[in-house]
């Protein structure tokens, strides 16, 4: 069964979307390619431990196996050496990130606290979106007794679309809770 939010997609948002930019050629209507979730840990320099937490919590989180990060070049303020574990990382496509997605807008983001909206500039200028949490425990996956510590963690929702103005109005029609402006 495919997932809800990809069906509304497929229905109701892609010729919503492609009538609202004007976009002629229906393959050029802006959609999802991936969801990267990552975690950086500057402790597992000194904690080895705090990488298989942050591996276990990512796992619970997407379903998925993710895979650790590595340090590409030394930089000596930081003590880091080339090569050294510094995070982890899961990529999402297909069934599991829609389901994601619908998790993330519908369960995940009403669990933060003082919630009042996504920020709306966070998009990098190419269409793709990334928003930054301070806890794992917005998802409900994760129990509270279950983790060793409280990690901040990123999402990265990579769209097709050129400008940010159509990946904004994509995401909004997908059920992006943005702050109202003003």
């Amino acid at each position: 069964m495919a997932p809800r939010l990809k069906e509304r997609y497929t229905k109701e948002i892609a010729p919503a979307l492609q009538k609202a930019l004007g976009i002629q050629n229906v393959m050029d209507v802006p959609r999802l390619q991936k969801v990267v979730l990552n975690i950086g840990l500057g402790e597992a320099m000194d904690n080895a431990k705090a990488l298989d937490a942050a591996v276990v919590d990512l796992t619970k989180m997407t379903g998925q196996k993710p895979i650790i990060t590595k340090a590409r070049k030394d930089i000596a303020n930081f003590k880091l050496r080339a090569g050294r574990a510094i995070g982890t990382k899961v990529t999402l496509r297909g069934e599991r990130m829609w389901s994601f997605l619908d998790r993330l807008m519908n369960v995940a983001l009403p669990r933060v606290r003082d919630f009042r909206g996504v920020p709306t500039d966070s998009f990098d200028g190419r269409g793709n979106y990334t928003l930054g949490f301070r806890e794992q425990l917005v998802f409900p996956e994760i129990q509270y007794d279950q983790i060793d510590k409280i990690r901040g963690f990123e999402v990265t929702i990579v769209t097709s679309a050129k400008t940010d103005d159509a990946a904004r109005e994509l995401l909004r029609l997908l059920g992006m809770p943005f702050k109202s402006e003003g």
